[in-house]
């Protein structure tokens, strides 16, 4: 399912979302242990919550990078399907635009306070008190930086791709329905 013929930042790309999958077995597994430490055992942890806040944190930004890697982002395929391929490329023009726009705005005017509260090493101040200020700011730009390069690259190579015409038999997944009609009992 992953694009192949993968570029230097696909391959970071990639590895990030390895890294973000193991993150969300992970986090699973934090908030077990709190389930089970809290219900079962009636001894809740400090810790469990706060860590689980970061985990998502990281999870949610990082699979970012990977799904703009994987052209797995939004978009509506109904009005841009319609167009003549003159239209596709401005319009991927005009969106990786708007993404680069909206990065460099982000990171100028998110730079100052990303680097103060990663300097001062700024805390959650709760109980447990971990870093997410700190690591999550500064985290937040370096990878929408990254997205923005990550749609440059794949405007460059999708240019002269063929045009991909989506219809609603792309959502279908054979391999499923061929499941569902046997645990129905229906072959």
């Amino acid at each position: 399912m992953e694009i192949d013929d993968p570029g230097p930042l696909d391959g970071v790309a990639m590895f990030v979302g390895r890294v973000t999958m193991m993150l969300i077995a992970l986090l699973v597994a934090v908030m077990m242990y709190e389930v089970i430490s809290r219900y079962v055992f009636e001894r809740p942890t400090l810790w469990a919550n706060e860590l689980s806040l970061w985990l998502a944190g990281f999870i949610f930004i990082l699979a970012g990078l990977y799904a703009m890697q994987q052209r797995s982002h939004i978009r509506i395929y109904l009005l841009y399907d319609m167009m003549p391929r003159g239209f596709q490329k401005a319009c991927d023009i005009i969106s990786t635009a708007l993404i680069v726009v909206f990065a460099f705005f982000l990171v100028y005017g998110g730079y100052g306070e990303a680097k103060a509260k990663l300097l001062r090493w700024e805390t959650f101040g709760t109980v447990f008190d971990p870093p997410i200020p700190a690591t999550i700011k500064p985290l937040v730009l370096a990878v929408v930086t990254m997205v923005a390069i990550q749609a440059i690259l794949n405007l460059i190579k999708d240019w002269n791709l063929e045009p991909v015409i989506h219809t609603a038999a792309d959502d279908i997944d054979q391999d499923e329905i061929e499941r569902l009609k046997k645990s129905v009992g229906d072959v």
